[in-house]
């Protein structure tokens, strides 16, 4: 199903969920362009996770600050990021992350995959690479796999 199929009465007939567990992946989602942001946090949720949004890079800092301060029991399983926000990007996002050694999983978002951004994705250690508009399964796979693979290599860890 292509990202852009679904309309906003769909969006608004699926009920909420109404109780989130303890073992719900956290999913942090940042996208500035309010429709695709709307249909890619319930598309996640509707699969499951628990999924906090921001409008732009500024907002993701603040979303993990918060996370780490209020809530560090439950810190974000993975991170989707647009390439192209305002302010901060998906790939300066991921650099500061990789920089201050977070080992939180991304997957990276974007309009624009030219191989220069594909490449310095990779190099900064993007688990996936979405093309915009993504197939809403392929972002659902995407999710699923990245955190299947961060539970691995977590496993693998000596302790």
């Amino acid at each position: 199903m292509n990202a852009l199929a679904l309309d906003q009465g769909q969006l608004d007939s699926v009920p909420p969920l109404l109780t989130l567990s303890p073992a719900m992946p956290h999913v942090l989602l940042g996208e500035d362009d309010a429709d695709t942001r709307r249909l890619l946090a319930w598309t996640l949720r509707v699969a499951g996770y628990d999924v906090v949004e921001a409008v732009d890079g500024l907002e993701v800092l603040d979303e993990m600050d918060s996370s780490i301060r209020q809530n560090c029991s439950r810190p974000f399983s993975v991170i989707v990021l647009d390439v192209n926000m305002p302010f901060l990007t998906g790939l300066d996002l991921l650099a500061a992350l990789r920089s201050a050694q977070w080992v939180t999983p991304v997957i990276l978002i974007t309009a624009f995959g030219d191989e220069a951004i594909r490449a310095e994705a990779r190099e900064l250690g993007a688990f996936a690479i979405l093309e915009k508009p993504s197939d809403l399964d392929e972002l659902r796979t995407a999710v699923l796999r990245t955190l299947s693979l961060a539970c691995a290599a977590g496993r693998k860890r000596p302790r």
